[in-house]
């Protein structure tokens, strides 16, 4: 249950720094990029202490649940991120839907406090959610939209989720 606590990293952040550093030395380049989604939409984050890791892009950030101002994320290990952020002109990006029931205001204002400029939230309108897309989960279980990258984005030149991933 450790992954869905608040002020701890998940363990299993570990396993995915250790991901990173891999494909980073098979593949070079610059860095590699994580995007975290809904229950993982923190290890993006967390993946950061892996120097291979460059580009994290939090969408829909849910945990923990309890408590929507919280964050999953161990308070020094935010500090240290935060400090690589700065070091290395890095910054984090961040997706959500303003009417999202599960990823609210409190906590994108929690990782803005937590990170500072280096924090770019987009919040997109409702209105620009795919309402067609998986309708009977969505609209039953989720009841907002949530997915930002996957199911309610309309893959569309023009579109405002297309727009802020760009």
């Amino acid at each position: 249950m450790r992954a869905l606590a608040s002020n701890q990293s998940s363990p299993v952040t570990l396993w995915f720094r250790a991901l990173a550093r891999l494909a980073h030395a098979e593949c070079g380049g610059p860095g590699a990029g994580a995007i975290g989604m809904c229950f993982t939409g923190n290890f993006a984050l967390t993946m950061m202490p892996e120097p291979s890791v460059q580009a994290p892009v939090l969408s829909q950030p849910t945990l923990p649940l309890d408590n929507p101002a919280a964050l999953e994320t161990a308070p020094d290990d935010l500090l240290a991120l935060r400090q690589r952020l700065e070091r290395e002109d890095l910054t984090v990006k961040a997706y959500r839907f303003a009417g999202d029931k599960y990823c609210k205001a409190e906590r994108f204002a929690a990782y803005s406090a937590a990170l500072g400029e280096r924090f770019i939230p987009h919040v997109l309108p409702d209105s620009a959610a795919n309402r067609d897309s998986f309708a009977p989960f969505f609209e039953h279980l989720v009841a907002s939209p949530h997915s930002v990258v996957t199911a309610h984005l309309i893959d569309e030149a023009g579109q405002p989720t297309i727009a802020a991933c760009n």
